[in-house]
């Protein structure tokens, strides 16, 4: 067990004492099992498991099995503190040497060192837990997972079991059926099911391919939020994806964030001489980062070009804020065990923002910022969100700037936090490297928290940049920096919105916002000139033209999740009604004129109105 230094929650303590629990189960099974790390963890609990035999479902129950009997022992928690030679003895003595006498080197000289004993069961660790084994009653293993040692994924690779628990069953019962309905939503099945997008293994892990019914939706949220950013004064940009690594230098994302971006290119003639001089891949590497030869990055981040296009030209005070604006692509390396559909990927495209202006600017232009974020959530239905300032924490070598900058960003921070309307959390180390930040963490509809827009105050680059404008006074002043995304990684946002409406989109933003269904195939001429009108009003309209009885084309058109269907048969043509299936709004359903339909859809997509069916509307649930 990897020490815990910081004072445990009740809940805590009850997962800390399940990972123990689950530890001494595995080696009750498995005796030959070496043990790593099992921390608690906001969602339960795990443990880290070396071993040959390879955990399947039903070893997850059999070890689950054993856990309840070990509870059922009511075992003793007990602490024992003891000398650095006395521990590393006991975890000879046990077999446990592999990883526990690396864990036992990650404490500090003169820290105490203690083992928690329940049973035959012993681990390294600082506690705390459970008095008994019997007070840990609602728990449940979840799954297993490969996982590197310390995170490295030049380390051997570990199984991980994963469990959760909590201090009731009722608790305990809430919590899996909250997995149960994300497991539903996974927008990685849903993104194949509803074709929105496709991950190649040609093409590469992490790099999202948007197929075309994905690239209707990120579209439409692009124009969604590009109409607000027009409006409010925003000049759109375009940079490349490369820049030279002199320009990431000078920004401070490399060294910075140097692990988490893709190795540096160099220039084909310095690869070709280095080549000649017979130089292998670690001189080219070294020749690159001492800046000996010219160097390009795949961009980390859009704000270093952003700036490069602030300073082409000279500004007064009377120009600013300048506000740009770009739907940048950026990559970060990220380790393969670590990626998960869109949600965690190598390259993605932010809805960037960087606004320059005066410090006596800064609260107006951050508040606007936060506007436009609270305009984003509002129009998706996102209303139940927490907003976090994130700051600088103390005595940390990751943040650069000086400490009067820092403190006149937070200020600025916490000032525009105030202005929502809403409370807010003050979070240290949470702070970007180069400012502090305002974030809004949205919980969906299955209760789970995620990070969603959020807006930095940058004093810090303008400086690194000796970037400048022309004041009143008609002296150099330097400008405060801001950034802002909305919806952060467009990959990211659609990936949670695809779980948030469990792949039903409202009309607006749905692949396919109408689809024709026609009772025969004599039908099907008419089917054609309905769908050419609805075309015609701006409506992603299609016909299904397969020869098959109208039970199966529904049921199709509900796996699909089209937002309406409209059922034509030779009375509806006679007359000129449409019979109106509709996911998006119920209130729809019935027989109308086509006209009395076009004029409530084009509305309702005008409108963006949100229209989201009940969870349990789903194709499964209604087979």
């Amino acid at each position: 067990m990897q020490p815990s230094r910081q004072p445990m929650t009740p809940l805590q303590e009850i997962r800390h004492s399940a990972a123990h629990m689950l530890g001494a189960a595995v080696l009750r099974l498995f005796p030959e099992a070496k043990l790593d790390i099992g921390p608690p963890t906001d969602a339960g609990f795990y443990y880290d498991f070396d071993l040959d035999h390879a955990f399947t479902a039903d070893d997850l129950v059999r070890i689950e099995e054993e856990m309840r009997r070990i509870a059922k022992e009511n075992q003793r928690f007990e602490r024992k503190e003891i000398t650095r030679a006395e521990a590393e003895a006991l975890i000879r003595e046990r077999g446990q040497e592999r990883y526990k006498l690396g864990r036992l080197a990650d404490i500090p000289e003169g820290e105490a060192i203690s083992f928690y004993h329940n049973g035959e069961f012993a681990d390294l660790c600082a506690g705390t837990h459970v008095r008994y084994t019997a007070q840990v009653k609602a728990f449940k293993l979840l799954s297993i997972a490969g996982a590197f040692h310390r995170g490295d994924e030049r380390n051997k690779q570990l199984q991980r079991i994963y469990g959760t628990a909590f201090a009731t069953k009722d608790e305990l019962e809430q919590h899996l059926n909250r997995l149960e309905e994300a497991r539903k939503r996974d927008h990685r099945k849903l993104g194949r099911d509803l074709r929105l997008f496709h991950i190649d293994e040609k093409v590469g892990q992490g790099l999202i391919l948007w197929t075309p019914n994905g690239a209707v939706v990120r579209q439409e949220l692009q124009t969604f939020i590009s109409e607000r950013l027009f409006d409010a004064g925003y000049k759109q940009v375009f940079t490349p994806h490369i820049g030279n690594l002199d320009l990431y230098r000078t920004s401070g994302h490399y060294p910075y964030y140097k692990e988490a971006q893709f190795p540096p290119l160099a220039e084909r003639e310095a690869v070709e001489l280095l080549s000649k001089e017979g130089c292998g891949c670690g001189e080219l590497t070294n020749r690159l980062e001492s800046g000996a030869i010219q160097g390009f990055l795949l961009k980390p981040m859009n704000c270093p070009h952003h700036i490069r296009i602030f300073a082409s030209q000279p500004h007064s005070y009377r120009d600013l804020p300048v506000r740009l604006a770009e739907f940048g692509t950026v990559y970060r390396w990220e380790q393969s065990g670590e990626l998960n559909g869109m949600t965690r990927v190598r390259g993605f495209t932010q809805d960037d923002g960087h606004l320059f202006c005066t410090e006596d600017q800064v609260g107006r232009e951050v508040q606007g910022c936060l506007e436009l974020v609270k305009v984003v959530l509002r129009t998706l239905g996102l209303h139940d969100y927490r907003v976090r300032v994130g700051l600088r924490a103390p005595d940390s070598a990751k943040y650069t700037g000086s400490r009067e900058n820092w403190d006149k960003a937070e200020a600025a921070c916490r000032a525009a936090a105030a202005t929502l309307g809403v409370p807010f959390s003050e979070e240290a180390g949470e702070a970007a490297f180069y400012g502090p930040k305002i974030d809004f963490v949205v919980r969906d509809v299955i209760g789970r928290e995620w990070q969603l827009g959020t807006v930095q105050v940058d004093f810090n680059l303008p400086e690194r940049f000796d970037l400048s404008y022309t004041g009143a006074d008609n002296k150099p002043h330097r400008p405060v920096m801001i950034h802002r995304a909305p919806f952060g990684s467009m990959e990211r946002f659609v990936g949670i919105l695809i779980e948030h409406f469990a792949g039903d989109f409202p009309t607006w933003l749905a692949p396919e916002q109408v689809r024709v269904l026609t009772l025969n195939d004599d039908l099907l001429p008419h089917g054609r000139e309905i769908v050419a009108q609805l075309r015609a009003a701006g409506l992603r309209a299609t016909l299904d033209e397969a020869s098959d009885k109208l039970g199966a084309k529904i049921r199709r058109g509900e796996v699909e999740r089209v937002a309406h269907m409209l059922v034509v048969g030779a009375k509806e043509k006679e007359a000129g009604l449409v019979s109106v299936r509709s996911r998006a709004d119920r209130t729809m359903d019935g027989t109308m004129p086509l006209a009395d339909f076009l004029a409530r859809v084009t509305a309702e997509v005008r409108e963006r109105r949100l229209r989201v069916p009940a969870p349990a509307a789903t194709p499964e649930a209604k087979a």
